[in-house]
């Protein structure tokens, strides 16, 4: 492994990007540490010390943002803008009929859903910077803060206006900076920054853990976290590339005095064909009431109810709720993602069946079947990673300071994986050899 990753610093062009992709990175994290203009910067980093440990709403958004999220900068809002329109328009190209229209038009379909994906970004990004600074303002950005009311000194609508624009303008820049990974260097550009992002998070949580910890100095409970991080990463890998592999073949056809066909290949469905969606759908719908019922105060029933069981990841209505979403998005991003009966007619029109069942309808509700029966492990298996957090809750008392569960773990291993493949095909391409002989 050690002499591919020496071969592809001695392949010109793929030094050149790999070295591209790493000097975008240096410049998204040193955005990250850049404040935006009428923020007390002093203010904040005594706010972001008090909540250490403690992101409570904010702890999914500032993970994705590579903590910059809660110190107010630039890139505050980070890769989420883009994350979320990507996502809607992939839900409406199965609703609208003009989307779905453009998918099917090949690479000129494609790019109109990216620059409609990029419209969304600018006006997701607006939307949540004058939530986040209405947010700062407020003071319920960081709860109990003793400066909490004093991030935001000036008050004025041409402040506000100025930090919204700030950050939207961040957010923009940190799409253009993943799309020129994606053109320029290695690839999956947004998926690199993301990785960057939560990758970033994880040495000062590690070292949270440490200092909290009793045993031995605490290095006892820093051992066992890195155990724990290093299995639940085998667990992910191994449940992350498992696939049913259903046979296909191909009927021989003669066309003139050439024969095409009569070769036998497979259709792979993975495990978790859904990936990291669920999770952040269920994550993002708990985050609403709780968001509203943080802005309603404490007087009202409902949102004092919201504030005692929607809030707090170790009680039991959280864990059954976050849980119950996480399985029921699983099921329906399968659904609208994989279609039994396009596959069925593509392949009844090329000449294509399954074994031992007949083209057309018994060939969908056969997919159908084994998608349902392999998508009750998978979505089992999203949901008890995403709850890996509130396990250490209970274990070290520190949730939001464990890094290897939920979201991050998933999102790290798959981009860590994809990027692998990545590289490896462009070696391949060259020497035939990659990371693993």
């Amino acid at each position: 492994m050690l002499t591919a990753f020496a071969r592809a610093f001695r392949t010109p062009d793929l030094r050149k990007k790999l070295l591209f992709t790493l000097a975008i990175i240096v410049v998204y994290r040193i955005g990250t540490h850049i404040p935006i203009p009428g923020v007390n910067y002093r203010n904040v980093q005594t706010c972001v010390r008090e909540a250490s440990g403690n992101q409570g709403l904010f702890g999914l958004v500032n993970m994705f943002s590579g903590g910059a999220l809660l110190q107010i900068t630039i890139f505050a809002l980070g890769i989420m803008p883009y994350i979320t329109a990507s996502i809607i328009l992939q839900l409406l190209t199965v609703v609208i009929p003009r989307l779905e229209a453009l998918k099917k038009e090949g690479q000129a379909g494609t790019a109109k859903i990216t620059q409609y994906t990029r419209y969304l970004t600018v006006a997701l990004a607006i939307l949540q910077g004058t939530g986040l600074v209405a947010t700062a303002r407020s003071g319920a950005l960081f709860g109990t803060c003793s400066v909490a009311n004093q991030i935001v000194p000036d008050q004025g609508i041409f402040t506000t206006i100025t930090m919204v624009v700030c950050m939207t303008a961040g957010t923009c820049v940190v799409m253009w900076l993943g799309e020129l990974i994606t053109d320029r260097g290695i690839g999956n550009g947004m998926s690199i920054l993301m990785f960057i992002s939560i990758a970033a998070t994880f040495p000062s949580a590690l070292w949270a853990i440490k200092k909290q910890g009793t045993l031995a100095g605490g290095w006892i409970e820093f051992g066992t976290v890195i155990l724990v991080g290093l299995v639940m990463v085998g667990l992910v890998v191994f449940v992350e590339q498992a696939q049913r592999r259903i046979p296909v073949q191909y009927a021989k056809r003669m066309i003139g005095r050439r024969s095409y066909g009569g070769t036998s290949t497979y259709i792979p469905l993975k495990v978790n064909q859904a990936g990291v969606i669920p999770v952040i759908f269920a994550s993002s719908l708990l985050y609403i009431p709780a968001l509203v019922a943080q802005f309603a105060g404490h007087k009202s029933g409902w949102a004092q109810w919201v504030q005692q069981n929607l809030t707090k990841g170790d009680h039991p209505i959280y864990i059954v709720s976050y849980f119950l979403l996480i399985v029921f998005f699983a099921f329906f991003y399968v659904a609208i993602s994989f279609n039994p009966e396009e596959v069925a007619d593509n392949m009844k029109k090329y000449g294509g069946f399954i074994p031992g069942i007949r083209a057309g309808r018994p060939t969908a509700e056969y997919l159908s079947y084994v998608l349902n029966r392999i998508t009750w492990p998978g979505s089992l298996y999203l949901g008890l990673i995403a709850l890996v957090p509130t396990m250490a809750l209970v274990g070290f008392g520190a949730s939001q300071n464990f890094p290897f569960g939920g979201t991050s773990i998933l999102i790290i291993v798959g981009v860590g994986l994809e990027t692998v493949k990545q590289i490896e095909s462009q070696l391949q391409q060259r020497n035939y050899e990659g990371f693993l002989r």
